[in-house]
């Protein structure tokens, strides 16, 4: 089985970070492949990154040479999943979702600790739209930027474990969800100090990945993830397989010709003068 784990930034290091991540996770015989998208931003941290990315990830995927049987699409928050969904019968998992459903296994509440605050209302808008909101205890922003988790992993932990502590003391929370891709391997060490069971995205990803291939599951194309429709396509920036083209209209009939112009009446002599 090969899951292709694509991340929606460009920083080839956390591709690395999120690959290892989904490794340790996988099952033995389970390939991970992490991808890093050709083009777009080092890092996701509001809505025009996040769509740049959705389209920046089809990209990479259609583009990759091998087969495959599933795809993670690691990033927390909107980035067009139901696009690739469109592109592919195998089954695509977004770590949002995968964490949100997983962590409400383990407790009656969960509560995701982001990057920085901006990102919330989109993930907040993305567990709505999954149906995942209702058993949602809040959403807390650790103030520390996605590059930052790399540049200063000691202080990403401390940001974490603060905001962990008052999800579960204020705001009831008995399960954290990790809200980044950047955030990969962190949950043990927040774990530990909260005492309550932290859901990495990227490895509950893999193991419902697996579990979809293992059960012979693919994405559904009656209705809503059906094959995109033939279009006329201007300026399609994804360098893969193309998009249905469009049929040529058929031929019409000519159209009438407006009679031609008239030139204008000429002054009458009197009105000459």
């Amino acid at each position: 089985m090969r899951i292709l784990v694509a991340n929606v930034n460009t920083t080839q290091s956390m591709t690395d970070s999120i690959a290892a991540q989904a490794r340790a996770a996988a099952a033995p015989g389970t390939e991970i492949v992490g991808i890093t998208p050709r083009f777009g931003a080092d890092s996701c941290e509001g809505n025009f990154e996040s769509y740049l990315a959705a389209i920046a990830v089809m990209d990479a995927v259609v583009n990759y040479p091998e087969p495959f049987d599933a795809v993670i699409q690691a990033g927390y928050g909107e980035h067009g999943r139901e696009g690739l969904q469109e592109l592919l019968d195998v089954p695509v998992v977004d770590i949002t979702e995968a964490a949100a459903s997983t962590a409400m296994f383990l407790g009656h509440k969960y509560s995701v600790v982001t990057t920085l605050d901006r990102a919330v209302p989109l993930i907040e808008d993305r567990l709505k739209l999954a149906g995942l909101e209702a058993r949602c205890a809040s959403v807390r922003a650790s103030g520390m930027a996605v590059l930052e988790l790399e540049e200063h992993p000691d202080r990403a932990v401390e940001a974490i474990v603060g905001q962990a502590e008052q999800a579960v003391l204020q705001d009831k929370a008995e399960v954290i969800v990790l809200g980044c891709g950047g955030m990969a391997g962190l949950d043990e060490q927040v774990r530990q100090r909260t005492g309550v069971p932290v859901v990495d995205g990227v490895a509950a990803a893999v193991t419902i990945a697996e579990s979809l291939v293992r059960l012979g599951l693919t994405t559904s194309k009656v209705r809503t993830y059906a094959t995109p429709r033939p279009k006329t396509v201007i300026g399609w920036p994804i360098t893969g397989a193309q998009p249905p083209a469009a049929q040529p209209p058929a031929a019409q009939p000519p159209a009438a010709q407006p009679p031609a112009a008239q030139p204008p009446a000429q002054q009458s002599a009197e009105a000459a003068h």
